[in-house]
């Protein structure tokens, strides 16, 4: 299938995915140059990482399938070479819902292990995923890949947003692509059941921030383009959360009692961090869920 032309891969995109078409018809790819060969793509889902350049293309993350077109479009305005890489950040089909078309556009797929368990179990409507969606390629806790003239480190972070996520660093261009470990400016989903956890993303975010300065472009799951000060904001965010909701438990508060406290998130809440998916009830829910040890 990798030596399909371009025009055929877009067919059998279309033809694929016609179903779904029209929740997608009015999505616009954004495309934002960072260096002089690296960009962030903007549509429907978590942000697009990608690498232009002599060696191929190096992609990060691919949001849903009926938009895969328009990515592949996006991406064929930026270089004429062919398609080589594609990393998920975890296994979330807002991020990897279109890995059958790239890797029928050329794409060898990388993840972390977890993903790659996730991605070919059964899903929730009882189907399988099928072979060319999983990641040819896993690691465990890092990985390098050499290309377009630098080297971008992967890491695996524990049990963050969920058990297999990945945050990648180019290390010429100073770019940093943190998955869903980092939602700018909101409040971030954390999958207690995917094996996320409270404290794993707050570890993430500081380990994050240990690999980059005050220059580094942050390319976050969803939200803007980002930088290390509002970053370290995110993490204070988590921090400050953490421990209103942990003090309320250790004074005895119920879950019902800390879902309704709207005083435990007011500071954020008034920032507008709660206008996003998840909003204020649900993310003191999420936290006193992941605290207390229950993922139901």
């Amino acid at each position: 299938m990798k030596s399909l032309s371009f025009s055929s891969v877009l067919l059998f995109i279309i033809s694929s995915s016609i179903y779904a078409q029209g929740r997608f018809d009015d999505v616009e790819i954004k495309t934002t140059q960072l260096t002089d060969h690296t960009y962030m793509l903007e549509g429907a889902g978590g942000n697009i990482g990608v690498s232009v350049g002599d060696d191929g293309v190096f992609v990060i993350d691919d949001q849903f399938a009926p938009l895969s077109e328009k990515i592949l479009r996006a991406i064929k305005e930026l270089s004429d070479q062919p398609l080589k890489f594609l990393v998920n950040t975890h296994y979330h089909g807002d991020h990897s819902g279109g890995n059958e078309n790239m890797a029928k556009a050329g794409a060898t797929i990388i993840a972390h292990d977890n993903v790659k368990k996730r991605l070919e179990a059964k899903q929730r409507d009882g189907s399988y995923k099928p072979k060319e969606a999983l990641p040819v390629i896993t690691f465990n806790d890092k990985l390098n890949i050499s290309i377009n003239n630098e080297s971008i480190a992967i890491f695996h972070v524990s049990n963050a947003h969920t058990d297999g996520d990945a945050i990648l660093y180019f290390t010429e261009s100073n770019v940093l692509h943190t998955g869903d470990t980092y939602f700018n400016g909101r409040y971030p989903y954390i999958d207690l059941n995917s094996g996320g956890s409270v404290n794993g993303y707050i570890e993430a975010a500081k380990r994050g921030l240990m690999v980059i300065d005050e220059n580094t472009k942050i390319i976050p799951g969803h939200g803007k383009l980002s930088n290390q000060q509002e970053y370290k904001k995110f993490l204070k965010m988590l921090e400050e959360l953490r421990d209103n909701i942990q003090k309320a438990i250790d004074d005895g508060k119920t879950e019902d009692e800390v879902k309704s406290d709207e005083t435990l998130t007011k500071t954020y809440d008034d920032l507008g961090y709660g206008s996003g998916f998840i909003n204020s009830e649900r993310i003191r829910l999420t936290f006193y869920k992941s605290l207390k040890g229950n993922k139901s």
